[in-house]
């Protein structure tokens, strides 16, 4: 866009109270050397008594925990918030700007992710407020499932009775799922029977489909009536057959209208090709492919990626983003990281292509642009024919496809390595978090989910540290140093683990001998430990409030942060180092999408859920039994035995604050092992383990001299 014909997309506001933080930091800082300082202050006396080893560990775990806060400190100190203009990206003399937008779907597994929720989040973002011929969503099915193919062509028939009633009702969420799990009927008193009839349409939809998915098969009738299941001829496994592609809608088409006559968006489905021998890259390579036979159908500029469980919640989400990428004059440090799903981009940084600061795209290229010429007179079937090969195993052998193109491979991660290296070629990125949320979707319901979960994440990201793209030199100049310590933050989680079990473990063993290990109550020492402990948990806690938390959220979340940091952190370090000796080849997990009944009521209970046994919950399990016999029995013996009264609150009230905390977080788990009769409980096994573990450790350390 020319200067004299700019303005303004977005607003930028700074966030208040960076005073404050900054003010509450330094008094933090200040208080974490103080701590340091009387670590090395009393080391001396310890090596005395015996205690050094432990001392120099408690050191090491504080050193960290005060490296680790000052790596987002910077981050903190001055928010920004911005907030689209869409009401200025309406106006008629940017219409004719709008880019063409190709929005990705990826699907795996037909079992873990249903076909019937899968098409709920097609459905929601075909219905987007969006020129129709320059929308166009894909779905990759790396499962190449005909199942899946089959709900998709019964979504494409409910879209042209679903886009015009979005249209006229103004439809929010447009998931039809989750519209009508929510829609009050009493708004539409004058049109309750269309909403009837179009609730209707929906429920004899996902019955065929819920039906065909049970069953594992599709209809016979529907085998016969549409000969695109031919393609599945040569379809010997989801790990093995052809590349399938097939267009289901397209403004060629003169059948893809909607009820009402109006050409719908471009509507395609693909399985790209799989071979036992050649490596897929799991949802990388989906994307990758995606990406290439876009390019032949479609070609948008923009492109969306969504997981196929996050379902679109605000039908404007699409021109607010094109508020941040048609105006260029953006602000802030360059980030934010590209987490996966929700996230939009422009095809030619997925490309490869790198940006410098002066690079400015030309919007009105859009009204004449057309890089598929070649394509426009070919008919549906030469141009699927004609992208087929670009979906193949082999086509990406010695290209930069996954190196220097696309998404890159070889990382868990696969989101936050790409998303690094398109930062690095001069792409910014911005965070927009809108009142109503772009996207809804779905979360682990059980623990042992969660950690498996966070184990992948982490695990993820200590391999790009450890990789020739880590932040710290292959990031080096090319990004801000703020954004530089942002992505060290989220590469190091796993280090978490080691000084965050020590503290959990370690303190708790000692308190059981009358040890202490911080300053009493009347040393001037006690104070900084005091004000760290009350101090941030305060500002956690008002900071949490201010986003919209709660108080048993904030709660629930220091919880998971305790957990994550103690099991799915310690294995994500452990697997990681297998790895690079060699002795470990774990594969990809993809997360549950979809809970039984009573899984479900307990989630919504806010139960947590246990389930089945694992290494995971077990070394929980033991740290919790661990701690509460640490506590109880050191009450015990000091209060209740000897009759000393409360003097270990004089000595030892930081122990005894530490492991009661600890207990108090790990409620959960105890009622999980000897409260709860239902299946979510611990299973008797891991109980059985934990305590004799934990008892045995006490007893142990008891003993020794």
């Amino acid at each position: 866009m020319a200067k004299e014909e700019y303005h303004p997309l977005f607003e930028t506001r700074r966030g208040s109270g960076k005073f404050m933080y900054i003010t509450f930091s330094f008094s933090v800082f200040v208080g974490i050397c103080s701590i340091w300082i009387y670590r090395l202050n009393y080391i001396s006396e310890e090596f005395e008594d015996g205690n050094w080893i432990v001392w120099i560990g408690l050191l090491f775990a504080e050193l960290w925990f005060g490296f680790y806060w000052f790596l987002h400190q910077n981050l903190r100190w001055n928010p920004i918030f911005r907030q689209p203009l869409p009401q200025v990206l309406s106006q008629s003399r940017y219409e004719h700007m709008l880019p063409k937008v190709d929005i990705f779907v990826c699907t795996a597994d037909p079992e873990i992710e249903p076909p019937i929720m899968v098409i709920n989040t097609v459905l929601s973002v075909i219905a987007y407020d969006y020129p129709a011929e320059k929308l166009s969503v894909y779905l990759s099915d790396d499962a190449g499932s005909d199942v899946t193919f089959y709900a998709m062509l019964e979504a494409s028939e409910f879209a042209k009775h679903w886009l015009p009633f979005c249209k006229r009702f103004k439809v929010e969420p447009r998931s039809p799922n989750a519209y009508f799990k929510t829609v009050n009927l009493d708004i539409y008193p004058n049109d309750a029977k269309e909403v009837f009839a179009i609730k209707k349409l929906y429920q004899e939809m996902e019955n065929r489909v819920e039906n065909a998915s049970k069953l594992g098969k599709v209809p016979k009738e529907a085998y016969s009536n549409y000969k695109e299941f031919s393609q599945w001829d040569s379809y010997s496994s989801k790990r093995d057959h052809d590349t399938i592609l097939q267009i289901l809608l397209h403004r060629k088409d003169l059948n893809a209208r909607d009820e009402d006559g109006f050409v719908m968006p471009t509507l395609v489905y693909m399985a790209r090709e799989k071979r036992p021998h050649f490596p897929h890259n799991f949802k990388a390579g989906a994307m990758n492919s995606l990406i290439r036979v876009s390019s032949m159908i479609s070609n948008g500029k923009i492109i969306l990626n969504v997981d196929c469980d996050m379902y679109s919640n605000n039908s404007q989400s699409l021109r607010d983003a094109l508020c941040f990428f048609m105006d260029e004059d953006k602000d802030g440090f360059g980030g934010p990281m590209y987490i996966g799903t929700g996230c939009f981009h422009r095809r030619d940084v997925l490309c490869g292509r790198k940006f410098d600061k002066q690079y400015r795209n030309d919007w009105n290229n859009n009204a004449n642009e057309e890089n598929i010429n070649h394509m426009i007179e070919a008919s549906l079937q030469d141009m699927e024919e004609k992208s087929k090969p670009l979906a193949s195993c082999t086509y990406e052998e010695n290209t930069s496809w996954g190196k220097e193109m696309g998404l890159l491979y070889g990382c868990a991660v696969e989101d936050i390595v790409t998303g690094l290296s398109i930062l690095c070629k001069g792409w910014r990125s911005v965070y927009y978090n809108p009142t109503r949320k772009a996207f809804l979707g779905l979360s682990p319901t059980t623990l042992p989910e969660a950690l498996v979960q966070h184990k992948r994440w982490s695990e993820g990201g200590f391999q790009i540290l450890l990789s020739k793209f880590s932040p710290v030199w292959y990031a080096y100049g090319l990004i801000s140093p703020g954004l530089q310590l942002a992505y060290c933050h989220y590469n190091m989680w796993v280090l978490n683990s080691f000084p965050t079990l020590y503290y959990c473990i370690i303190p708790s063993l000692f308190l059981l001998k009358g040890i202490p290990l911080f300053p009493q109550i009347s040393s001037p020492w006690f104070i900084p430990f005091a004000y760290l402990i009350v101090g941030n948990s305060t500002y956690s806690l008002i900071e949490f409030l201010r986003v919209g938390g709660t108080i048993k959220g904030w709660w629930n979340d220091l919880r998971m942060w305790l957990y994550k940091r103690t099991s799915s952190y310690l294995f994500a370090f452990v697997d990681t180092m297998l790895k690079l000796i060699g002795f470990s080849n774990s594969g990809f997990i993809i997360s549950t999408k979809v809970a039984e009944e009573n899984v479900s009521q307990r989630y919504e209970k806010e139960i947590m859920e246990f389930g089945n046994s694992s290494p995971m919950l077990i070394l929980l399990a033991t740290i919790a039994m661990l701690n509460l016999f640490c506590l109880v029995g050191v009450l015990l013996k000091e209060v209740v035995l000897s009759g000393k009264g409360y003097g270990i609150f004089e000595t030892m009230l930081l122990q005894v604050l530490l492991s009661g905390v600890l207990v108090v977080l790990n409620i959960p788990i105890y009622q999980g092992l000897f409260m709860r009769k239902d299946k979510g409980r611990m299973p008797i096994s891991v109980a059985v383990k934990s305590t004799t573990l934990a008892l045995s450790a006490c007893v142990l350390f008891s003993a020794l001299g």
